[in-house]
């Protein structure tokens, strides 16, 4: 099992930074660097150069120490360059968050001095999404708090920064998963079909909405869908059902075998970059809570990515129990430990 530290003033892992140099993985850029002995050079992760022997290479958290100890940047993949990358998009991160109306690409980039192009490239590398699909998920969750409080459903739109109801409606469409008076309003208008059925972990709750699976837990009932939405159609069971519920029960029994289902769940840029991450674990693999936080350029982020990952109300589905604290231990989840546990022994072998 690989061990991933990310406290800069200890040293860097020389098998998971060698292992994530050789595959050039362009995701931890800016986190560390390769320096070679043979050429006093030292390289970003994703450099384009031929790699050289394992032996023939050192780690350093940062740059300024690769230079401290005697080596010169690269002037093939300009390693001193990702710092500067990554400020850009925090600052762009931070007037979009900041700007009341939509700001355009071009705007932006120009903003932080880069091409749009380019910068259009760069943003989705370093947070997984556009700016454009950034935006759009910011404002929805915006909506989606201001939806729950006393205002009126147009305030609570136009206080998000849609230029109207017809825009709201048009981005948020499969974000929310129902229409703002019904968020607002505990589910009015919005049918959600659910089933408890037992399963080799235990009972199973599994409940739709027409858009797919809002929820999927053990150890729960319709109790959970009346508290969140009072006032949704709560109808057990029906044919429409069946199909997702066999493909759930797969999911369990049968990992690698599991179907593609339709998910109606929602979440902001960076939980659904770590859920998407999280689906990408093979069944009988687990990752660390340090490796997925890497994975989506975050690596500093590892208890938001645990936050993300308590945030999935689809277990199983998105596998959050694939993932193990640093030190192996199997850390915690939400349907107790000893689920997490026979989980993961059923994909091992299936695998």
């Amino acid at each position: 099992m690989l061990v991933i530290k990310v406290d800069s003033q200890s040293e860097v892992d020389p098998d998971w930074a060698y292992d994530a140099f050789d595959r050039r993985d362009r995701s931890l850029d800016g986190q560390f660097v390769g320096a070679v002995k043979t050429t006093g050079i030292y390289c970003k992760p994703s450099c384009p150069a031929r790699r050289p022997l394992r032996e023939n290479v050192e780690f350093f958290w940062k740059a300024g120490d690769a230079r401290k100890a005697g080596y010169r940047a690269c002037l093939r993949c300009k390693p001193d360059e990702v710092g500067r990358d990554r400020e850009a998009v925090a600052m762009a991160l931070e007037l979009i968050g900041q700007s009341e109306d939509a700001l355009s690409l071009e705007a932006i980039a120009d903003a932080v001095g880069y091409a749009p192009h380019h910068f259009h490239r760069l943003f989705k590398r370093e947070t997984g999404v556009t700016p454009a699909v950034y935006a759009r998920s910011l404002r929805a969750k915006r909506a989606a708090e201001a939806l729950e409080g006393e205002g009126s459903v147009t305030d609570a739109i136009y206080d998000s920064g849609y230029s109207g109801p017809s825009r709201f409606y048009a981005n948020t469409k499969g974000h929310l998963g129902m229409t703002p008076s019904a968020w607002k309003n505990g589910g009015a208008g919005v049918t959600i079909r659910w089933a408890v059925v037992p399963t080799a972990l235990g009972q199973m709750l599994l409940a739709a909405t027409d858009k797919g699976i809002c929820r999927l837990s053990f150890d729960e009932d319709e109790t959970a869908l009346l508290k969140r939405f009072p006032k949704a159609l709560i109808i057990a069971g029906g044919k429409a059902l069946e199909d997702l519920v066999a493909g759930a029960v797969a999911a369990i029994n049968h990992p690698s075998l599991m179907p593609d289902l339709p998910l109606d769940v929602s979440g902001t840029a960076f939980q659904q970059a770590i859920w998407k991450e999280l689906q990408r674990i093979p069944p009988g693999e687990t990752r660390t809570y340090a490796e997925i936080a890497a994975a989506v350029g975050k690596p500093k982020a590892v208890r938001a990515a645990g936050s993300a990952n308590g945030a999935n109300n689809v277990a199983v589905l998105i596998p959050c129990h694939r993932v193990i604290r640093t030190d192996g231990g199997l850390g915690g989840y939400a349907y107790g430990v000893a689920r997490k546990e026979k989980l993961l022994e059923t994909e091992r072998k299936n695998a």
